[in-house]
C-alpha cells in the first residue's frame, strides 16, 4: 500500500494548476484544497463590504476588523467530482472566478495577516496528509516539507487564452486583452509581495505546460506522484 504524502503544487495565475490539482486528488483519492479560492472568497467579502478605496487598495484596519466575519469553506460537489466554495455558508464558487475578483484578489492575498489567516486554515486541513493543495507558496510556506512539490508555469498569453476560454464556457463576459493585462498585473503583484512571494522551491519540480493538453499534464503528474509516493 502506497504511504500518504503531501503534494504541494505552486505557480502563475491560469497556469491550470487548479485543474490538474483536482484531477489528481479525485483520481487517488485524496483531499483536494483550492488556496487560490480561498483568497478570492475573501477579496469577494473585500468588495461586498467596500473595504477597497477609491485608488483600489485594501482598506487593512477594516478589514482585520472584520476578518472573524470571514468564514471560507468548501463543500463537496457531487455532480463535477469537486469541493466547491462557500462564504459564510453561501455558495460563491463561480462568482469567485470573475474578472472583477481576479483583478482584485492579487491585493489581498499581499496582506500579511490574510496570508496568516489562511495559511493557519491550510495548514489544519492539510496536518493528516492525502492531500493534494494548489497555490503560490504551498511548497514554500504552507508545507515546505511537502513529499511532492511542482512548479508549474506558462507563457502569459496561452494562460489569457486558457482563462479567457474558460469564461467563454462557462458564458461568463471576457475580453483577451483585459485577461492578459490582469495575467501580468497578477504575476507582477504575487512575484513582489514582501511575505511569501511566488517563486519556486528549491526542491520543486518544474512543469512548463504551454504546449501540453490536459490528458497530457495529467498522466505526467500522476507519474510522478508514483514515484514520491512508493
Amino acid at each position: 500500500m502506497k504511504k500518504k504524502i503531501t503534494i504541494a503544487i505552486d505557480g502563475h495565475s491560469s497556469c491550470g494548476k487548479s485543474t490538474m490539482a483536482k484531477n489528481l486528488a479525485k483520481e487517488i483519492g485524496y483531499i483536494y484544497v483550492d488556496t487560490g479560492a480561498m483568497y478570492r472568497t475573501v477579496t469577494l467579502y473585500a468588495m461586498r463590504h467596500n473595504l477597497f478605496d477609491e485608488a483600489g487598495e485594501v482598506k487593512q484596519d477594516e478589514l482585520r476588523e472584520q476578518m472573524p466575519d470571514i468564514k471560507v469553506s468548501f463543500k463537496f460537489n457531487a455532480e463535477t467530482g469537486r469541493p466547491d466554495a462557500y462564504l459564510n455558508g453561501e455558495l460563491v464558487e463561480n462568482v469567485i472566478r470573475t474578472i472583477e475578483v481576479s483583478s482584485k484578489v492579487s491585493k489581498i492575498a499581499a496582506v500579511p495577516f490574510v496570508r496568516e489567516a489562511m495559511v493557519a486554515q491550510q495548514r489544519e486541513m492539510g496536518k493528516e496528509k492525502g492531500v493534494v493543495m494548489d497555490g503560490r507558496d504551498i511548497g514554500t510556506t504552507v508545507f515546505p516539507d511537502a513529499e511532492l512539490k511542482i512548479f508549474v508555469t506558462a507563457s502569459a498569453e496561452v494562460r489569457a487564452q486558457r482563462r479567457f476560454d474558460e469564461l467563454k464556457a462557462k458564458g461568463m463576459p471576457a475580453d483577451y486583452d483585459d485577461i492578459l493585462k490582469n495575467v501580468q498585473e497578477r504575476d507582477y503583484i504575487d512575484s513582489h509581495r514582501e511575505v511569501s512571494p511566488l517563486r519556486q522551491a528549491p526542491d520543486a519540480i518544474l512543469l512548463d505546460n504551454s504546449n501540453m493538453t490536459i490528458p497530457e499534464q495529467q498522466e505526467w503528474l500522476y507519474n510522478q506522484f508514483t514515484i514520491h509516493s512508493a
